[in-house]
Order: C-alpha cells, then sequence, then structure tokens
C-alpha cells in the first residue's frame, strides 16, 4: 500500500488524502462488501453520486450521498474509469458531481474499479456460465464428502457462505442464456447432465424465463438435497405450470416418491389414462383442476361457462367421479398429477 500511496502521491499533492483514501478502499476489500455497498461508501466519501455499472448484465448502481439508490435521471459523469478484470474492460465506475471533479476523484475511482473487479472476480457474475459438468455433479451428488464438495463449489467461483439454489431446466434453449436470466448479477453456473440441465445460483429469479422453459427449483438446503428437490419439481411442470418450487409441491411431492407400478394401477389414475387421448376433456379437466371454478376454467379456455359445466358431465361419466364436487375435484386433480408423473 505504501507503494501504491507514493505513486499516487505524485499525481496529486495531497499525498495525506491519496493515503486516506487507499486505506479507505483496503479495508471494504478487507470487508469483502459487495458491489451496492462499494457504491455506498463511495458516494458517502465522495459527497455525490457514485455509480457502477458492469457490462456483461447491464447491471447499473447510482447510489446517492445519503447511501440510498437513487432513481433520478443520471447526471452527467464527472468523472469514469473503466472497471478490467484480467486485462478486460468489464464496467464502468463514474462520480456525478455537479460541480467540476477535485483533486482525490480520480485517485477514488480508481480505487473504487479496482474493489469492483475484486467483488466480481470473487462473487461473479462470471463471464461464462458454463461449467466443468463433472465438478457441477460433485457439488449435487449424494456421494460426495463435504470436503469434495466445498472444493468443488470453490472451483465454481461460489463464496463458501453463499447459499447455492439448484435448478433443473429442460429448454432447446442454451444454459448459458437460462442461467443469465434466472441470476444476472450474481454467481451462477450450468452444465448439462444426462438429459437434464443444471443451474447452480445464490439466488433465482424465474420471472424473465420464457414460457417453453420448464424448471424445478430447490430449496438453498444444501446442494445435495437441493438437486433432489429440483428434480422432483420438475417432474411437475406442466405447460400451464412451467416453473414449479419444490417448497410450493407441500405433501403433492409425496406422489413422486410413490412407485410409478402403484400409480399406474390406480385406478383413478387409470381413469385419467383412458381420456388422454381426448385433448379436449384432457384441457377442460387440466384448467378446472388449476382454477377449482368451473366460470374461471371457463375464463382460461375462452369458452362459456355452460359449455364447460357440460364437458364436466361427461368428463365425470367417463372418469366415475363427480369432479363437480370438492371431493371429486380433489380426486381428479391428484389423479391428474400422478398421471402425469408417469410420462416423466
Amino acid at each position: 500500500m505504501e507503494a501504491l500511496a507514493e505513486r499516487l502521491s505524485h499525481l496529486d499533492p495531497q499525498a495525506g488524502g491519496v493515503v486516506r483514501v487507499v486505506m479507505f478502499y483496503d479495508t471494504l476489500m478487507r470487508r469483502r462488501v459487495d458491489l451496492s455497498a462499494l457504491a455506498r461508501a463511495s458516494a458517502g466519501l465522495a459527497e455525490c453520486v457514485a455509480g457502477i455499472r458492469l457490462h456483461g448484465t447491464g447491471r447499473t448502481i447510482r447510489v446517492a450521498p445519503d447511501g440510498r439508490e437513487t432513481s433520478a435521471p443520471p447526471s452527467p459523469a464527472s468523472t469514469t474509469v473503466p472497471i478490467t478484470l484480467d486485462e478486460e474492460e468489464i464496467g464502468t465506475v463514474w462520480l456525478e458531481r455537479p460541480a467540476p471533479p477535485v483533486p482525490l476523484d480520480e485517485v477514488l475511482l480508481e480505487r473504487l474499479a479496482i474493489a469492483a473487479a475484486a467483488v466480481v472476480e470473487r462473487y461473479g457474475p462470471a463471464r461464462t456460465t458454463m461449467a466443468d459438468p463433472a465438478l457441477v455433479e460433485l457439488v449435487i451428488s449424494s456421494g460426495s464428502d463435504d470436503g469434495s464438495r466445498a472444493r468443488a463449489l470453490r472451483l465454481l467461483g461460489f463464496a463458501p457462505d453463499l447459499p447455492v439454489h439448484v435448478v433443473a431446466v429442460r429448454s432447446h434453449l442454451p444454459l448459458d442464456r437460462i442461467g443469465g436470466l434466472i441470476c444476472p448479477a450474481r454467481p451462477v453456473k450450468a452444465a448439462p447432465l444426462a438429459e437434464v440441465g443444471v443451474i447452480l445460483a445464490t439466488t433465482v429469479d424465474p420471472a424473465p424465463l420464457p414460457a417453453d422453459v420448464r424448471a424445478g427449483i430447490g430449496a438453498a438446503e444444501s446442494p445435495e438435497r437441493s438437486w433432489q428437490q429440483a428434480r422432483t419439481a420438475l417432474r411437475f411442470t406442466t405447460p400451464r405450470r412451467p416453473v414449479v418450487h419444490h417448497d410450493s409441491l407441500g405433501a403433492l411431492a409425496l406422489l413422486a416418491e410413490t412407485p410409478r407400478d402403484a400409480l399406474r394401477e390406480n385406478t383413478d389414475v387409470a381413469a385419467i389414462a383412458r381420456i388422454a387421448g381426448n385433448l379436449e376433456q384432457l384441457e377442460t379437466l387440466d384448467a378446472y383442476c388449476a382454477t377449482g371454478s368451473q366460470r374461471r376454467a371457463a375464463d382460461l379456455l375462452h369458452l362459456h361457462h355452460s359449455s364447460v359445466a357440460r364437458r364436466l358431465e361427461q368428463i365425470g361419466k367417463d372418469l366415475g367421479i363427480d369432479v363437480v364436487q370438492p371431493a371429486g375435484l380433489m380426486r381428479a386433480t391428484l389423479a391428474l398429477t400422478a398421471w402425469r408423473l408417469l410420462d416423466d
């Protein structure tokens, strides 16, 4: 630090101020703060809006001197410095000072850029989300010991204190694109395993996913447990419900543990299998089970509710279940769900 301070002192006569700025950011880096904390600290130190932008994700953080992220229209940057990592420019930091830059602004931004690069290197987002499948398998395998799993996570770029969700995916889209959509600003890695794509992510937001992507999301308890949950949740996905969180399944998850032969031999499930070739009946039953209401099912199907009522009456006769009664609706819902699990 002394050598750096000496070099910076040649750029600005206020060597004492330079040293204080260097020490300020060295302290932040030792505390392993994130990008938001870096921006807050910088805005407070500079007493003006400070900004950080990462090119790869488009993520932008702008913080006012009071420590709050600001949504006000950005002012022209008074000073900017690129963020570089491995000789590649990955982003920009800047100050929005209404007055002319002060002598220490350049030093402050240089240190902010160095600190931001360190955060990106440590926590991501990594410039590529694709990972060695062998490492990913080590992370999610129930046969891995804790030491091997921790080492694999470290090699994949995950900090030891960060929770990791596992997402099981079926899609024609590239896995790296899906990973970037569900976790654009935090560590995320992906790899194909057999017929399923595996995504490891510290946070998961499925909202940006296209409708044709099927995804099961596990909790962040432990990677191996999260993987089991994600695979189970994936089995419950449907065109109407393409993304399923395992936590949302509740007792329904028990169906996934039922042997397939037992499901297949159940009379209600067998009855669903018999009508499965009639797409009109299957779609009507699916909409009714999903909504629990004839009128809402009619809205989904763009039909008059009387048409749905007539269809449900025939479906009830074919299944041998009075589906318009609460108990019958529950039986039909469970049978339809179990039948879909057989097709997985």
